[in-house]
């Protein structure tokens, strides 16, 4: 099959290629010796099946063709191909993603905190006030009765996944989908796209959390139904980002001039990613530590520094001596490429009580969660722990968003 001629592409293959179990972009035809190349995912409509040229901006000429003689040598076969590449977990792949379709709804599809306006934002948190005694159970509600959410779960999750639920069931709501994807058509080799397709035929809302960078927003082009990114690889977590400013908000009266340190795996961990950029915009200081390994990435320090004050520091007692809030994160095991290389920054820094009693009056540590050992048990029942209460949060915080993405409330 010959190229179109008005894609000018380096490589072209059919766009939600991807196994979605072992995590692999499959159907590629070999790029190993082509390391400089992007993966560009166009609409499968279009190209049907498996990748079709590489490096060409024209489609196949007579003059591509190979010098056939006479010989007997013309007679042989043409050679195999070789198989397709492997392509790792973490491979720099870089997704170019076509503008959404509309959905008709008010709120947009939730895939980043950029999506999101600074009033839109407190709009959330307003609901969320409203919403806290049906959080708790103190209270019924209806707002949802009729609407069905469809949780995607490609990874593994305990408090994303199970406060999507709560928010949904409190409100009145339905819920299904799958937190394995071993038991769907997905080991049958159905792509993301058309898995997207069938949950937004079933149900009105679909939270997405994928492993691949990028997958959310993919989804989003596929669905005219909101899409929440519920995770998307080292990406973003928009909702966890919502839930973690409502409580910085209520914790300590407001985020501006809130000097807030964000500490551990800067460079894999999309809480921080998402977090950072909001702190920038509500007018936080930012201080971020962690070991040389594991940087916030030099695009997002970047863009943060155009509209927030940033500080990086090799000393965890320094920064935390100064803290509003400490934002730990877990080292993600998970993420690394190299298992060596977690081996080396695996329990570097450490939460505990004689290092907060040194700090500021009033200093918070949040959790995404879970932890495994970067913050000590003791530290739970003191007065600086919030992360249990930052979990709860994520209920009053989903149902407003639910709401809103629905179209029940503006």
């Amino acid at each position: 099959m010959i190229c179109p001629p008005s894609l000018h592409t380096s490589i072209l293959i059919e766009c939600f290629a991807l196994n979605q179990i072992d995590n692999k972009l499959s159907l590629l035809d070999d790029t190993s010796c082509h390391p400089e190349l992007e993966l560009i995912l166009i609409p499968h409509q279009v190209l049907p099946y498996r990748a079709l040229s590489l490096n060409r901006s024209s489609p196949l000429s007579a003059s591509d063709e190979p010098n056939r003689s006479s010989d007997k040598s013309s007679l042989l076969p043409p050679p195999s191909p070789p198989p397709p590449p492997t392509i790792p977990l973490f491979a720099k792949t870089k997704f170019i993603i076509p503008e959404p379709i509309p959905h008709g709804m008010p709120f947009n599809h939730v895939v980043s905190i950029n999506d999101f306006t600074n009033d839109e934002i407190m709009r959330v948190f307003e609901i969320a006030e409203e919403m806290l005694p049906t959080a708790k159970g103190e209270k019924k509600s209806d707002l949802l009765k009729g609407k069905i959410l469809a949780t995607l779960f490609f990874e593994p999750s305990t408090r994303t996944r199970l406060s999507f639920e709560s928010a949904m069931s409190r409100l009145g709501g339905d819920v299904l989908g799958f937190s394995d994807p071993s038991g769907t058509s997905v080991v049958k080799g159905e792509t993301l796209a058309d898995t997207v397709r069938m949950a937004e035929a079933y149900t009105d809302v679909i939270v997405l959390r994928h492993p691949r960078e990028g997958a959310a927003r993919l989804a989003s082009n596929f669905s005219r139904k909101p899409i929440i990114n519920a995770g998307d690889g080292a990406g973003q977590h928009p909702t966890q980002t919502l839930l973690d400013l409502f409580t910085i908000i209520r914790e300590k009266g407001g985020i501006e001039n809130q000097n807030v340190v964000l500490l551990g795996d800067l460079k894999y961990g999309r809480t921080v990613h998402s977090l950072a950029y909001a702190l920038s915009r509500f007018g936080a200081e930012i201080t971020l530590v962690s070991p040389p390994q594991l940087q916030m990435p030099d695009e997002i320090t970047s863009d943060l520094k155009q509209s927030a004050t940033i500080h990086q520091s090799d000393s965890l007692e320094d920064a935390v001596s100064d803290a509003d809030v400490v934002y730990v994160t877990r080292i993600q095991k998970e993420r690394f490429p190299d298992p060596a290389e977690y081996i080396q920054v695996a329990g570097m820094y450490r939460i505990d009580l004689k290092l907060l009693e040194s700090g500021k009056q009033g200093i918070i540590v949040m959790h995404p969660l879970p932890r495994v050992n970067e913050i000590a048990p003791e530290v739970d029942s003191s007065p600086y722990a919030r992360y249990f209460q930052q979990a709860f949060n994520g209920v009053p915080v989903r149902m407003a968003l639910l709401s809103l993405v629905t179209g029940v409330m503006e």
